[in-house]
């Protein structure tokens, strides 16, 4: 017999993650795309860039993924305008990418609908709720990211 979820709070948590996660995968599939030619997998690409130039290798940890599928996502949005490549400017030797004037405007599309989308989501939610999720969430995304780290140098020590 599975625990009673009200047994434990990490349980309901659990189970409401799982149920945020896949609604929130449903809700990126169903959003109309700022640029048809973007997908929305590479948007996490452009709010990386907006704070200075990366590597194509610290833009894929930043993000979590693989070098591989970063360099993929990075061509497209070079081809389209959206993102420069240029001269890292700790080593001339090396490519650093950053946001070209096209890309900021379409950050900034993204993120004005997003925040349009987030209002009306949470309108009937007060302010001091809307900023004590937030700090919530930041704490458990930190504490996740932390997470991944440690995991990922335990298997690098192997």
């Amino acid at each position: 017999m599975p625990p009673d979820s009200s047994s434990s709070p990490t349980l309901t948590l659990g189970d409401h993650l799982v149920r945020v996660v896949k609604l929130l995968h449903t809700v990126r599939q169903q959003a109309p795309r700022q640029h048809p030619h973007v997908d929305p997998m590479a948007y996490p690409l452009l709010f990386n860039l907006r704070a200075q130039p990366m590597r194509v290798s610290a833009l894929a940890e930043a993000v979590h993924s693989d070098v591989s599928t970063v360099s993929r996502q990075v061509s497209t949005l070079v081809d389209l305008g959206f993102v420069r490549r240029g001269p890292d400017p700790d080593d001339r030797r090396a490519q650093a990418l950053s946001l070209t004037a096209e890309g900021t405007e379409l950050l900034v599309a993204i993120r004005e609908d997003r925040d349009r989308w987030l209002h009306g989501l949470l309108a009937d939610w007060s302010s001091d709720d809307v900023a004590a999720f937030s700090t919530h969430l930041q704490h458990f995304a930190s504490d996740l990211e932390a997470s991944l780290q440690t995991t990922t140098s335990r298997r690098t020590d192997r």
